[in-house]
């Protein structure tokens, strides 16, 4: 199918063929009649990818802060990979998309195949959605005016927010689309409408919707005409839907108002507020948040949760459904605010026209006829780029494509040897440009493919930690060796469910591979730290201290159900190191978090481990999200027999009373992970053991979810 994507290295548009994406649980798919091209949002998208590397990080000085403290704690060229990496990835343009109900999710309900909806889908033939973010389309409403449901809402989140009554006057500032909706919406409360922009055709269209708009050039002072307008008393609110870095127009805004005037910017200025602005006419300023309620929420917009009617009456998709009716009734009126239309295939025509001076407002992209049933690459789930001519030694199937897959694990396992056949995720935009970045045969949002394909040698699952256990029995019951990215699995049932399917696999003939990346046991520095700790007899004292920073609550890595927490999804490197250290089975284990407080959600990713091992010797990992990023990451000290190792970040290991040994350093950061992908591949190829046995792993699993079960208990316990 095609999709519209940019990159935002350079800001260049593509129109791309990628695999269909595969229906998830509580989503849909639907296929595409109409979309809509966001002229203010794309288009700062489409500037901020066309600007040099300077200009970029003038826009964004906080990610600048992030690159100069990971500069430091990780070195220059790590850094330099890894923002190369994220300029790579190709962006999914547009969330403005009406549409025919093609396949319904588990779990969905009130939606059924072959109604027209809307939905924030992107420029694509066909998008998945979650329900929430989805609305029925009415009979009398076509699918061009539809796909203005999304921009309607941010207008009509917008309007709610300034609470207008009836006969009370509004200025909208910036007479774009979602300013000429927000324009009308007013009108449909009862209201008078000033409009103000520097566009006289935007002006011109505003007059024709019974705005009474003007030009306002630049340096021109609005408040004269705000008076005039409210006869005198200052208007009764303000919405800003400008996009500009300039003060100006909240300036303006607080100077129009009356005493107790409310504002609310729907659009983006500059915000450095003059406080006497405000102060002598006691003003509300607000700012809107996209759609409504729900909003970057994931119970809500990924999970499915609706937020109860009767305490929140107004969610993104009832906002979506109101500007549906006020459409249906006619209140408003988009038919006057599209100015092109394009097909898809030739979208990048109208980003080139995005990025002009010209006349444009709506740009309407058109798809193929709806009517006509899907088939051939439309409903395509693999794409093929090349025909395998020859075999490597080991043929993988990697199974997800995100960050940590691209920039790390698919190339360690090129350069170990590995021919990477095919790139498994459920979108279909992330494989396919992996897939072309690798050279491998295909892309596909059809797992089942992988599992069936009697050439792949191995899986690597690199997806998100709840899927790791069932992608490893699934792999393992299809023959296959395994390559996991950590955690092996969340719960103690599904550590049961591997052990399960392990020995099957065994029972039938052959011992598989499994390899999980806890890859820090083959940094070098780690590996000469063994090497000198096995020289030691006596039991040994670690001390682990990860400074990991914060992590915000609603991310999925700290959702239990999801990513497991931050114990499992990452802590499980360092329960791992020290079993490797140590040499020794993990006989103990015991766990405390910080204590609570005010607005502390989040309580056990700040959190000390300690564990005790056979051998006598003892380790604690102190595990923190509210340190300080400038900080090294992570520190691992060892003491016994009088003598001290520190290894710091990965780059330097200093000893105290070793013989022969000093110091070791290295010019840059290394975790093991080329390594550890490498003796994987090895493992594979030569019909050798797995570098760390199979019962072991069961071990730190384990261990680890003991640890993170052992915080939550004792949270749960002092709340109650």
């Amino acid at each position: 199918m095609k999709q519209v994507l940019q990159s935002l290295s350079n800001g260049s548009t593509t129109v791309a063929e990628v695999p269909c994406p595969s229906v998830r649980p509580g989503h849909m798919l639907i296929r595409t009649r109409r979309s809509l091209v966001s002229a203010g949002t794309e288009r700062m998208l489409v500037e901020f990818g066309r600007a040099g590397l300077i200009e970029k990080a003038r826009q964004q000085p906080e990610k600048v802060r992030e690159v100069l403290d990971k500069i430091r704690t990780d070195g220059l060229l790590p850094t330099l990979d890894a923002v190369r990496s994220k300029l790579d990835q190709p962006l999914a343009l547009g969330y403005c998309n009406a549409g025919v109900v093609l396949e319904v999710g588990s779990g969905v309900e009130g939606f059924e195949i072959g109604e027209r909806v809307v939905s924030n889908g992107s420029h694509a033939e066909v998008v998945c959605v979650p329900q929430n973010l989805c609305a029925r389309i009415p009979a009398d409403v076509d699918d061009e005016a539809a796909a203005f449901t999304v921009l309607g809402a941010v207008a009509l989140q917008g309007v709610r927010l300034a609470q207008p009554t009836l006969g009370e006057c509004f200025v909208v500032t910036g007479l774009g689309l979602v300013g000429l909706l927000t324009a009308q919406i007013l009108r449909a409360h009862g209201c008078r409408v000033l409009g103000l922009d520097l566009n006289p055709r935007k002006a011109e269209l505003a007059r024709g919707m019974g705005v009474e708009a003007f030009t306002l050039p630049p340096g021109e002072d609005p408040l004269p005409r705000a008076m005039a307008f409210s006869r005198g008393r200052g208007v009764d609110g303000v919405l800003i839907t400008a996009a500009t870095k300039s003060n100006e127009p909240v300036h303006h805004a607080a100077r129009m108002c009356r005493n107790r005037g409310r504002i609310v910017l729907v659009g983006v200025t500059g915000l450095e507020l003059s406080r006497s602005d405000f102060y002598e006419k006691e003003l509300t300023f607000q700012v809107s948040c996209s759609y409504g309620p729900g909003r970057y929420d994931p119970a809500y917009e990924d999970d499915g949760h609706d937020y109860p009617l009767g305490f929140v009456r107004w969610t993104e998709q009832r906002n979506f459904e109101a500007f549906l009716d006020m459409l249906a009734t006619g209140q408003v009126d988009v038919r006057p605010l599209v100015s092109h239309r394009f097909s898809i295939a030739d979208a990048a025509k109208a980003y080139e026209l995005l990025g002009s001076e010209g006349g444009h407002l709506g740009i309407v992209l058109e798809y193929p006829d709806s009517s006509v049933k899907p088939t051939g690459k439309l409903r395509a789930r693999t794409l093929r780029y090349a025909e395998g001519t020859t075999r490597g030694p080991v043929t993988v199937g990697l199974i997800g494509a995100g960050n940590y897959a691209s920039r790390v694990l698919a190339p360690a396992l090129r350069r170990a040897g590995a021919d990477i056949k095919t790139i498994a995720c459920h979108s279909g935009v992330s494989g396919a440009h992996l897939a072309g970045k690798l050279r491998a045969q295909q892309a596909t949002t059809n797992l089942d493919a992988v599992f069936a394909d009697s050439d792949v040698d191995a899986v690597v699952i690199a997806t998100r930690h709840n899927s790791h256990a069932d992608l490893v029995c699934r792999a393992l019951d299809a023959g296959k060796h395994v390559f996991v990215e950590k955690p092996l699995a969340l719960t103690h049932n599904e550590v049961d469910s591997i052990e399960q399917a392990f020995g099957g696999a065994c029972e039938s003939g052959s011992t598989p591979v499994l390899m999980v990346g806890l890859n820090r046991r083959a940094a070098p520095l780690v590996v000469r730290m063994r090497e000198l700790l096995q020289s030691v007899a006596e039991p040994k004292t670690f001390i682990v201290t990860v400074n990991a920073g914060v992590v915000p609550p609603g991310h999925w890595t700290q959702d239990p159900e999801v990513g497991g927490g931050r114990i499992i999804g990452e802590g499980c490197h360092f329960v791992d190191l020290l079993r490797f250290l140590v040499g020794a089975p993990i006989e103990g284990v015991r766990a405390q978090a910080v204590g609570a407080s005010p607005g502390l959600r989040i309580r056990d990713d700040k959190a000390t481990i300690a564990l005790s091992f056979a051998d006598g010797s003892v380790g604690t990992i102190h595990y923190f999200g509210n340190g300080h990023k400038g900080f090294p990451k992570e520190r691992i000290e060892a003491f016994g027999a009088g003598r001290v190792l520190q290894l710091d970040n990965f780059r330097q290991l200093r000893g105290w009373g070793w013989p022969s040994f000093r110091v070791m350093r290295q010019w840059t950061q290394d975790k093991g992970q080329v390594a550890w992908a490498g003796n994987f591949v090895a493992a594979v190829r030569d019909g050798s053991p797995a570098p760390v046995p199979f019962e072991e792993l069961l071990e730190v699993a384990r261990a680890t979810i003991n640890a993170a079960g052992a915080l939550r208990s004792r949270q749960n316990g002092r709340a109650q």
